[in-house]
């Protein structure tokens, strides 16, 4: 059965420097904005953040939220394409009067919903779009090893839903959904039908390793009732 590895375990693996779980929770916000930027521009050479779509933000030493600029291409996005915001999404600052990704608020509920939360990716890659647009409320999987990427996962035996929200340009009504369904939210994702996914976690390491997991999840799914 396969085993999900730590950070620590993968960089050891292959050959990276070691940092233990202490440094990642204080990593500083300038080599944050540089890694994730990274991941940002990943991600786009995979397809999931076309026409500058998407936004991703973080929460620094201080508790302050840095979120991605709005119309940001990805495929060129920098570590200083991050703005600080207050807790209700308005930009802060040196940065006051610029403007935010559109789904700002959205963020901000996370972080107020997963206090624990450090890290938070978006994703409008396709199947997690395709597999909602078919499914009513809930994506539900059981059996795959890869499920257990998601922290607090121990066995493919477990049968997990990821919630399904209806998609909305009314951010603060989103927001307010989220709130209103927080128990359905068990595994540190969602999704936006037909929009994207969410996922966070308390280091990016995690963020990725829940995003990933749900991306996989979502293909295998669309496959499979494809095929059926």
């Amino acid at each position: 059965m396969l085993k999900v590895k730590s950070e620590k375990e993968l960089r050891l693996q292959f050959g990276f420097p070691k940092i233990n779980s202490k440094r990642l929770k204080q990593m500083s916000s300038s080599q944050l904005k540089i890694e994730l930027a990274e991941t940002i521009r990943h991600y786009n050479s995979k397809g999931w953040s076309p026409a500058t779509s998407t936004n991703y933000s973080f929460k620094d030493e201080m508790g302050s939220i840095w979120v991605s600029k709005s119309g940001i291409d990805k495929s060129l996005f920098q570590s200083n394409d991050f703005i600080t915001v207050t807790n209700e999404g308005v930009s802060s600052g040196e940065f006051e009067g610029l403007k935010p990704s559109a789904e700002t608020l959205i963020h901000c509920a996370i972080y107020e919903l997963f206090p624990e939360t450090t890290v938070i990716l978006h994703s409008h890659s396709v199947y997690p779009v395709l597999i909602s647009s078919q499914l009513a409320d809930k994506l539900i999987v059981s059996g795959y090893e890869i499920q257990k990427g998601f922290e607090g996962q121990t066995t493919h035996d477990n049968t997990i839903e990821i919630p399904i929200f209806d998609n909305t340009q009314d951010i603060t009504a989103f927001a307010k959904t989220l709130f209103q369904n927080k128990s359905k939210i068990q595994n540190h994702t969602f999704l936006m039908r037909k929009h994207g996914t969410y996922a966070w976690g308390r280091t990016l390491f995690e963020a990725k390793r829940h995003l990933e997991t749900l991306e996989y999840l979502c293909q295998c799914e669309w496959m499979v009732q494809r095929n059926s």
